[in-house]
């Protein structure tokens, strides 16, 4: 009788929800660096012969942020969190699902979502997971947030990323060293009455063969203990790096990019019956300002629309859509009511599109 009880409440709950049209919105987003600045300056001093004033002219990334040898993902997480509540946009005991999309965790196992529930004091009730897409992986929590609350299976969403990619960078690979940075961001997504959603309109795309394009070769179970002992730096052209380092053929990642993705953001907004007049802003994945330049012109993307956030963190993978819109939120430059395209694409390959309305 509790078994039919209970279900009953569900259904009766998640009927009220569909008759009172309540879609998932975004309502904050905070995003914290941590405090060592490894600027361009210092990468010349390092590396006279890597040319950083060309790096940088091509990347557009002056700066970035690397986290202490003791800090981790989590701990940027934390910090990221604590800023979100204490915004007073809700409180700890709101929360009944935390996402966290990391693709450094501090564990194997266990997940970063349950440690950090028990690091920010959330009821211990809650649903929590990890999930470890990439650079499309704020649009692909998105998606996992408009699913549950829009079910009726939650309302109040704690939606975290965070990555430490420094941890994975040979500090001498020229090909990725002034690219990425460390940080996290922290989003509360939650239930709201409207006459149309929110969050909305997802195209997605999935090709894994680009699998040996951008990876970390032994970080897994798929190497050995054999391999693992004969680790030991290797001198490319373009720097160094072992097996344990992250990899990226950056030309076959653009090439693979400007190929695949206009088409997905042209079916986005055919998907919403948009044109692209009708986007304010236009937000992708920071991945540097030579790709985006290119992406921009390809799609045919007003300049005024088409917006950058990575002179001053690098490549953040999937905080960089979050770094950029919680920042532009606070200058004022992104406002309620303002319709967006966010793309997130990168290690996969996989892609993620969708429609927000702040």
């Amino acid at each position: 009788m509790v078994f039919i009880t209970n279900l009953n409440k569900n259904i009766l709950e998640y009927n009220i929800l569909i008759m009172k049209n309540k879609f998932a919105r975004i309502k904050h987003i905070e995003s914290y660096k941590p405090k060592i600045l490894l600027d361009n300056i210092e990468l010349n001093k390092a590396f006279p012969e890597w040319n950083v004033d060309k790096i940088a002219a091509k990347t557009g990334i002056e700066n970035r942020y690397i986290a202490d040898e003791n800090e981790t993902a989590l701990d940027l997480a934390v910090v990221a969190c604590n800023q979100l509540f204490d915004s007073g946009v809700c409180k700890k005991e709101d929360i009944d699902c935390l996402i966290f999309c990391t693709q450094s965790p501090d564990y194997v196992l266990p997940p970063n979502s349950c440690l950090l529930q028990d690091r920010l004091g959330l009821s211990t009730s809650i649903k929590a997971f990890d999930y470890t897409h990439g650079c499309s992986g704020y649009v692909y929590g998105l998606h996992l947030a408009k699913a549950l609350i829009e079910s009726g299976q939650s309302k109040n969403i704690l939606f975290v990323t965070g990555d430490t990619y420094s941890r994975y960078i040979n500090p001498k690979d020229r090909s990725v060293r002034p690219l990425f940075g460390d940080g996290a961001t922290a989003t509360f997504i939650s239930a709201e009455e409207a006459e149309e959603a929110f969050i909305d309109h997802f195209i997605f795309s999935t090709d894994g063969r680009g699998l040996e394009a951008l990876l970390v070769p032994v970080s897994g179970t798929r190497k050995n203990q054999v391999v693992k002992d004969k680790l030991h730096d290797k001198v490319l052209e373009d720097g160094m790096r072992t097996l344990e380092n992250l990899y990226m053929n950056g030309r076959e990642v653009y090439t693979y990019t400007l190929r695949s993705l206009p088409p997905l953001v042209s079916n986005t907004l055919e998907k919403a019956n948009l044109m692209i007049n009708d986007i304010d802003h236009f937000v992708f994945h920071q991945a540097n300002a030579f790709m985006l330049e290119s992406l921009r012109q390809k799609c045919e993307i007003p300049n005024e629309k088409f917006h950058l956030f990575l002179k001053d963190c690098g490549n953040t993978g999937s905080s960089s859509i979050p770094f950029l819109l919680a920042n532009y939120m606070k200058q004022g430059r992104i406002k309620a009511g303002d319709k967006m395209l966010l793309a997130g694409f990168g290690v996969g390959y996989a892609s993620a599109l969708g429609i927000i309305t702040v």
